[in-house]
């Protein structure tokens, strides 16, 4: 199992081309789920467990990996599936998200599959709120699910939603900023519009890259000067359909959108991702979840802006 991630510092020319690697694992039963190669780090066999009092019902116990500590969490109990029984005999995936490392107890890993984007299909509408997928595709006539690890580490673990009070600082700009954002994770979403609601900005939210290009070529059909009604796009990387690498790639292209401010949101390895930011256009780039620095970004850029613009008239 450890040659299974071999050579993915490779795959990176994948990125900018709408495509990934997925590392396909099952959580017992038929169904079979995705994890994108670049938030895995490993795949082990499950090592001894030592548990830990008072803990979330998932984290079925701490490891010690090459002096470090790792907490293990049991996915198919965090989607609100049965408990994986017998733990020595299954797999934990090692994956970073966030800049934090944490390993998903699962039952059995399969391969790694080559996929577009566009291969990707966002959830049926019936999945609800409350559902863990971001993305379903078809693999082998099987279907292949991607669960929405942040929503299950949102739970498992939290995070931080509210911005420091000594962050917000007034806007200069003489009527509200409009800022497009775009994630195909439900929890995300509401994150990214819990900031830009603490510091008065307007926002419009899409589920993925398709949608988020469709809205913009909507606002200049309808005859929008984009340049002052939208601000600036918030994009995750990872979506179906369209990830953020292709839909910076198509605003950069399009003199329609000129100048626009994108920032890429995401948790996603921070290395791989700065080296993307220059080679699709993007402005900057930010590891989620940290709604101080989002909030700083935003504001500096707006605030910049509307100075840029009151010289120039």
């Amino acid at each position: 199992m450890a040659g299974i991630l071999a050579g993915v510092d490779q795959r990176t020319q994948l990125a900018g081309h709408n495509r990934l690697e997925m590392l396909l694992f099952g959580l017992g039963g038929g169904q079979r789920y995705g994890i994108n190669v670049f938030k895995v780090q490993e795949v082990i066999q499950c090592p001894p467990l030592t548990h830990v009092p008072n803990a979330h019902p998932v984290v079925r116990g701490i490891a010690n990996m090459r002096g470090k500590t790792l907490t293990i969490m049991d996915l198919s109990m965090a989607i609100g599936g049965p408990p994986q029984p017998d733990c020595g005999h299954k797999f934990v995936v090692v994956t970073e998200y966030n800049r934090s490392v944490q390993g998903f107890l699962v039952d059995s890993v399969d391969r790694i599959v080559n996929v577009n984007w566009q291969e990707m299909k966002p959830p049926p509408r019936g999945a609800g709120e409350g559902s863990y997928l971001t993305a379903v595709t078809q693999l082998d006539g099987k279907l292949v699910e991607i669960l929405d690890v942040e929503k299950v580490l949102s739970e498992v673990v939290g995070g931080e939603e509210e911005v420091s009070s000594g962050v917000i600082e007034p806007l200069l700009a003489s009527k509200k900023p409009h800022v497009l954002v775009v994630d195909d994770s439900s929890v995300a979403r509401r994150q990214v519009a819990r900031v830009l609601d603490q510091i008065g900005v307007e926002y419009t939210t899409c589920q993925d890259g398709e949608e988020a290009w469709q809205q913009l070529l909507q606002w200049v059909e309808e005859g929008r000067d984009i340049a002052d009604f939208l601000s600036m796009v918030i994009s995750d990387v990872e979506m179906p359909r369209m990830d953020g690498y292709s839909l910076t790639k198509n605003i950069r292209e399009n003199p329609a959108f000129h100048g626009l401010f994108v920032i890429l949101h995401t948790s996603l390895s921070g290395v791989f991702n700065r080296s993307m930011v220059a080679q699709v256009g993007a402005n900057d780039f930010l590891p989620k979840w940290e709604p101080d620095n989002l909030a700083r970004i935003v504001q500096e850029y707006l605030n910049r802006y509307e100075n840029e613009r009151a010289q120039v008239a």
